[in-house]
């Protein structure tokens, strides 16, 4: 499924003495399954973006096309795109409600109108996609550590079987380790299911090792649209914006200006390896 964002801007309070232009211009094309970052600190859009793209935010002017629809017109079914482009928001607290982890994951897929049957058998296949203890399909949601809590959000949306996930800060409040058990759980997702994946986030260490794009926002509008190592290379820049780019980045230009012959484009800690070790053979 394409998306295309054509000259999008969007105001908050609009007409108002507090009116804050939040995108500003924006043009975008989303290609079908694509695993995209959109990267940019508290305020840059970000958020704003993607509750654009699946109608809980309406565009000030511009027009967005999904599969050459524009889904302002006024007979667009806003139903059928909330169906193929699910949103898992930052904070799960937000998304669970039900008695039991099971009857939230059922809620989505009830809601489009599903039997029964139907219904528990999504479900049950979306919670095993997202690894979630058997044991605790039953019990409810608020007993969860915050980890457990996003994998039950995620398996909310994906039960509903969407073509474009989209998830908003999904580590964030996680250690290390969930951070990874998260976009580990992500990145597998995007493998075997082929769906297009948008991950929101402030960190680029959170995209560095998984997406094949990435979108920087500032101040409401596209700074940078490019594949990682693209982006990686404007780590002054990005700087100068309030963002940092991989620690790998940092360490692989630390090298190089040392008198190390390294290429400085790893974005990864495996490229990094690999890059130093070959540098080393030749040296």
């Amino acid at each position: 499924m394409s998306i295309i964002l054509d000259k999008i801007n969007y105001s908050y309070s609009e007409g108002t003495a507090y009116q804050i232009q939040a995108l500003k211009n924006v043009n975008l094309e989303i290609k079908d399954g694509q695993f995209i970052g959109v990267i940019g600190h508290t305020g840059s859009g970000k958020s704003t973006l993607t509750q654009l793209l699946n109608g809980l935010l309406k565009a000030t002017s511009g027009h967005i096309y999904v599969d050459g629809e524009d889904i302002y017109d006024e007979d667009y079914d806003m139903k059928k795109l909330r169906n193929k482009v699910g949103l898992v928001f930052q904070y799960p607290d937000h998304q669970l409600f039900e008695t039991t982890n099971f009857e939230d994951v059922c809620f989505g897929p009830k809601n489009q109108g599903l039997d029964r049957k139907t219904v528990e058998l999504r479900a049950y296949e979306a919670l095993r996609q997202v690894k979630f203890p058997e044991d605790l399909y039953y019990q409810p949601p608020f007993d969860l550590s915050g980890g457990q809590k996003r994998r039950v959000a995620i398996a909310g949306v994906l039960a509903m079987k969407p073509d474009v996930l989209i998830l908003d800060e999904p580590t964030a409040g996680l250690d290390p380790a969930g951070r990874d058990e998260i976009l580990g759980l992500v990145s597998d997702m995007h493998k075997n299911l082929g769906i297009t994946i948008i991950l929101v986030s402030h960190s680029m260490e959170d995209v560095a090792e998984y997406v094949e794009r990435i979108i920087v926002m500032n101040q409401g509008e596209v700074m940078y649209d490019a594949p990682p190592k693209d982006v990686y290379a404007h780590y002054k820049e990005l700087e100068a914006v309030g963002l940092a780019a991989p620690q790998v980045t940092y360490l692989m230009h630390d090298l190089a200006s040392r008198g190390l012959a390294v290429g400085t484009s790893a974005t990864t800690v495996k490229e990094a390896a690999k890059a130093i070790a070959e540098a080393l053979r030749r040296s």
